[in-house]
């Protein structure tokens, strides 16, 4: 099987440069959307759900988003959907409290299937610096004549970084004509998913490899207009294996325990016991900080825990989770 080289531009946006380092916590305002673009990648859990997440954390507050950023040291967020813009209030408000608890030069940028009027854009200046505009497909070819290139021009007049953002579809490359209203054109690699496998297999698309959700023929529709300059194509395996990463491994950093270990890939491992009998006796003994009594198991050093679970009562494993207390990735019994 062939290896996907993974590479990124120098030419991108300011927003794409802290995502590059895995520094900008995701600010996921909505599930709500009016649009029904076939291809969306949301998965079946957010589409259509009015709930807010900081990375994959629920929130409920910007209080709680703002322990979510400190939590990965974020130096900046991206704020999506669904369409944030149909809840303008609680993007307003989310961004607003960022930018007064990290100051200015926490970057912000919006993405939106909206093309916002004057009213929306001006609700905006200072607490979003970059705009993400994203037309539908069935208006591609005659975009000089939207509202998308209307609502681009009066944005750059304001101050923000304005530009597009769209999927690797085959009719891509028609949207040259608008890379001189705009700062920057964002291709994402056109990728799988729960809720648009229907919309791929009527397509008869299909998976490029048994690794990845990028669908076969997005990188060389998208190569027909990345010469460009203005132009970044995005892929589904930088997404994964780069800027995730990145930012899993921020977040582990700061909220691993003593005896935590951090993975390459930003995970967290570390031993968990069930007590049983005497086991209490010997964690009691253990040098205090090493381990963390959970009530029903304690959770220790993996290494710790693997030397001595043959003289160990109690069930014994080693548990690979994403950092903060993140979903489960693997149990592993000893």
């Amino acid at each position: 099987m062939k290896t996907r080289k993974v590479s990124i531009q120098d030419n991108i946006s300011k927003g794409c440069r802290i995502c590059k380092k895995g520094a900008k916590m995701v600010l996921f305002i909505t599930g709500v959307c009016h649009r029904t673009c076939w291809y969306c990648p949301l998965s079946v859990e957010r589409k259509g759900t009015d709930r807010t997440y900081a990375n994959e954390r629920v929130v409920d507050s910007p209080e709680q988003a703002i322990e979510v950023a400190h939590r990965m040291s974020a130096l900046g967020t991206g704020v999506t959907g669904g369409e944030p813009l149909a809840r303008p209030d609680r993007v307003i408000s989310y961004c607003s409290r960022l930018k007064e608890e990290f100051g200015p030069e926490h970057h912000i940028h919006l993405y939106t299937s909206t093309a916002p009027d004057h009213e929306m854009l001006q609700s905006l200046v200072g607490i979003i610096d970059e705009i993400r505009l994203h037309p539908p497909m069935e208006i591609w070819d005659q975009v000089l004549t939207s509202d998308y290139v209307t609502s681009a021009v009066d944005a750059k007049k304001m101050g923000f970084d304005i530009g597009f953002e769209v999927p690797a579809l085959p009719e891509v490359d028609v949207l040259t004509q608008v890379l001189p209203f705009i700062d920057f054109l964002n291709i994402n690699e056109l990728e799988w998913g729960d809720h648009n496998a229907d919309g791929m297999r009527q397509r008869n698309y299909l998976l490029e490899d048994g690794l990845h959700n990028a669908i076969e023929g997005a990188r060389e529709w998208a190569a027909r207009i990345s010469k460009e300059d203005k132009v970044h194509f995005c892929s589904s395996s930088f997404k994964d294996s780069v800027q995730l990463r990145k930012r899993l491994i921020r977040v582990a950093r700061n909220t691993a325990r003593s005896f935590d270990h951090v993975t390459r890939d930003g995970t967290i491992m570390y031993g968990s016991l069930v007590p049983q009998k005497n086991d209490r006796n010997w964690v009691q003994g253990l040098t205090p900080g090493s381990y963390e009594d959970m009530g029903d198991h304690v959770e220790l050093s993996m290494r710790e825990l693997r030397s001595n679970a043959q003289t160990l009562s109690g069930d014994s494993s080693i548990i690979e989770r994403y950092p903060d207390r993140g979903i489960i990735v693997e149990v592993t019994p000893l």
